[in-house]
């Protein structure tokens, strides 16, 4: 039993790891900032994977209670907020800084449990949220790459997560299972950002992309679909199989090697130093992106990655993420004790 949960976080942390990497690439060195589409096919094509799951009896959803269908709606509405602001702060902002500002919204989970609903914390929760709001106002002060649309969406991305996880604490679940949720997010999802893409400018945008028919970016949307649901596989397998203790230690475990592993494959290994992917119709002849498969940039970066910091930060941004590093590490042991 011990193997098989190590099996399962090592899973899960695998394809966050590559999940995320896939993401930054395609939004900050490709440079697809089309989230509509973008966030459109990824949710289209979990739904489809887990449709075809389902059907095939590899997994069990049932969705027999309409009223249940709907009172989950609004959560819905959340999960599409969650996806299109990440989507747009993480085409912007570093994968740390991002990181750091998405942790924050346990500040409004746990406000919401101390004021609301009178809830008991214990003082070592509250430190940990503090810092994890601190880190999080102090990082736009201090960011020697301050970008205002960036925090903005990270903003957004953040009161969205936390509203979603009240909604989660206050719906009664019923019969609806974690995949149940997840296949109700997927159809709403697609439904919402295909009806918005012309609305948004996305879908005649996307037309001048300068890499629309290149297979590196083929490949890349590809890889981003699969991953996102096998990641969304793994975390309702990974939950379901350990306390929300261990589930938060892999989850910590796992945003810190994405933090380590993305910013220095998306920063040193793929694009030259003041080259953009825009800059140029044939990346791979011009040079700027590496013509190194990339699988073989994961493995070596992954085993590399805990030398390499490339970001441009001075002391204070350092100090900032190591500070929500630490609120994070302290909520992770009040998840596991308990306290």
């Amino acid at each position: 039993m011990y193997l098989k949960r190590s099996a399962d976080g090592l899973a899960f942390c695998l394809f966050y790891l590559a999940s995320s990497f896939t993401n930054k690439y395609v939004l900050s060195v490709l440079q697809f900032t089309y989230p509509t589409l973008f966030q459109g096919w990824q949710t289209l094509v979990g739904g489809l994977l887990l449709h075809v799951s389902w059907k095939l009896g590899w997994v069990e959803i049932n969705l027999c209670s309409r009223s249940e269908i709907l009172s989950w709606l609004p959560a819905s509405v959340l999960f599409v907020g969650i996806i299109y602001a990440g989507s747009r702060a993480l085409s912007r902002l570093p994968i740390p800084v991002f990181l750091t500002v998405h942790n924050a919204a346990e500040v409004i989970t746990c406000g919401f449990q101390k004021f609301v609903q009178k809830e008991q914390t214990s003082h070592l929760k509250v430190c940990s949220v503090l810092f994890l709001l601190a880190a999080a106002v102090c990082l736009p002060l201090c960011d020697t790459q301050f970008d205002p649309n960036g925090y903005l969406w990270a903003l957004i991305h953040l009161i969205c997560l936390g509203a979603y996880k009240v909604f989660h604490k206050l719906w009664k679940p019923g019969s609806l299972s974690d995949l149940d949720q997840q296949y109700i997010n997927y159809v709403f999802s697609v439904v919402l950002l295909a009806s918005a893409s012309h609305p948004a400018g996305d879908l005649f945008s996307a037309l001048d992309f300068p890499f629309l028919y290149f297979y590196r970016f083929h490949s890349s949307c590809c890889a981003s679909g699969l991953l996102g649901f096998f990641l969304m596989l793994h975390t309702v397998k990974l939950k379901s199989s350990t306390t929300s203790g261990q589930y938060s230690a892999w989850s910590f475990l796992a945003k810190q090697r994405s933090c380590t592993l993305c910013e220095t494959v998306s920063r040193s290994l793929l694009i030259q130093p003041g080259k953009t992917a825009a800059a140029s119709q044939n990346p791979v002849r011009e040079g700027e992106l590496c013509p190194r498969p990339i699988w073989t940039l994961l493995v070596i970066t992954a085993s590399l990655s805990p030398f390499f910091f490339v970001m441009t930060a001075n002391v204070l941004t350092i100090s900032c993420l190591v500070v929500g590093g630490v609120g994070e590490a302290l909520l992770v042991y009040t998840e596991r004790t308990g306290t």
